[in-house]
């Protein structure tokens, strides 16, 4: 039998799940035998679990899991070396080169597990089959008008959180930026067409900030891009990859601009693809914002679990769009499952 198990996310600031108690509930209608483990922090409570049916475990009791057992959490585990025996679903963020990444798939090694990566769940057109993107380009959006907003009062963004819903989102913002748009704000979304894109424009346009969108077609030329200069944020939803072109090259500080905020909600700052050459680290809940120079400021925000911020709509939507695909978790060398398991080989056999 099939045995799906649910661990606890343990990064800070991490509220969201993959999968719904409605959607553990047809798993298990399926013959799927589905563990929940119990977590102070999940959205989704763990009652909800218990009345679909499901085991509940502790928290964090993943590694003392049954061999066979398949651990689906969404964001990276603890990094404390130990070898990987279980095969684990979640975006291990390991196949782009990343140097935490190369010791994730080396701990797979030494343990004998495999990774079936989130992002490489793909359908038989190379579209992926679950994401968090709208949500990411919707927080990240709001994340780089914070930081604009902080700037115009003389300061650096400080903490953000989590909000119960969009909308609540959004009227937090609107009260804020009301103010300062006669500062005329704008932005360009490199990446418009896609779901990160689309929040992003999405966000932007419901708090009065006009958006330049882009997409293949404005970036095929390869560079430069001095229209990025031009605006007042830049919001990036292309992710890393050989090809990408560069749209903040190292020396745009320096250079005559009007940007003063690059959002990197695609936020890949380790990889030898990032479009961005300006920063070199994530930012986080705590500190949103790096600034990379003074006078005129430029702030960069790369957080990497914007979705976070909306944990509710965001594990609905995704674990909507998975459900399907872990309905199908019963035969793994097929469809989208094997298809990640021969993305995990190709790259741990470079190790």
């Amino acid at each position: 039998m099939t045995h799906l198990w649910v661990r606890a996310e343990s990064r800070a600031h991490e509220e969201r799940v993959g999968l719904t108690p409605e959607g553990a509930a047809a798993l298990i209608a399926q013959g799927i035998r589905v563990t929940v483990e119990d977590s102070r922090a999940r959205i989704l409570g763990i009652d909800g679990f218990r009345a679909a049916g499901c085991a509940i475990a502790p928290e964090g009791s993943w590694p003392e899991a049954p061999e066979d057992a398949l651990i689906f959490g969404l964001k990276e585990l603890p990094e404390d070396g130990t070898p990987l025996r279980h095969r684990h679903i979640m975006f291990g963020h390991a196949f782009k080169g990343q140097p935490a990444g190369r010791v994730l798939l080396g701990r797979f090694k030494a343990g004998g597990g495999r990774l079936y990566d989130l992002e490489y769940l793909v359908d038989d057109t190379g579209r992926r089959v679950a994401a968090f993107g709208y949500w990411a380009g919707f927080a990240g959006a709001a994340v780089a008008a914070k930081c604009w907003i902080a700037q115009r009062q003389g300061g650096v963004a400080g903490p953000v959180g989590a909000y119960p819903t969009s909308e609540a989102m959004l009227t937090e913002l609107r009260a804020e930026i009301a103010p300062h748009l006669s500062a005329s704000p704008d932005a360009i979304v490199i990446g418009a067409l896609g779901r990160v894109g689309t929040g992003a424009s999405d966000l932007c346009a419901a708090i009065g900030i006009p958006v330049t969108k882009w997409d293949m077609a404005e970036t095929a030329h390869g560079g430069p891009f001095p229209e990025v200069l031009s605006h007042t944020i830049f919001l990036n939803c292309i992710l890393a990859r050989p090809g990408t072109p560069v749209f903040v090259p190292r020396d745009a500080p320096v250079a005559a601009r009007r940007l003063r905020v690059i959002g990197d909600i695609a936020c890949d700052p380790t990889s030898d693809f990032s479009p961005i050459k300006v920063y070199d680290r994530v930012t986080t809940w705590d500190a949103p914002a790096l600034r990379v120079h003074d006078d005129p400021p430029l702030d960069v925000t790369a957080i990497d679990n914007l979705p976070s911020m909306l944990p509710r709509e965001s594990s609905l939507d995704f674990a909507g769009q998975l459900l399907p695909s872990l309905l199908a978790l019963g035969d793994l060398e097929a469809g989208v499952w094997g298809r990640a398991k021969a993305e995990f080989d190709r790259h741990i056999a470079t190790l």
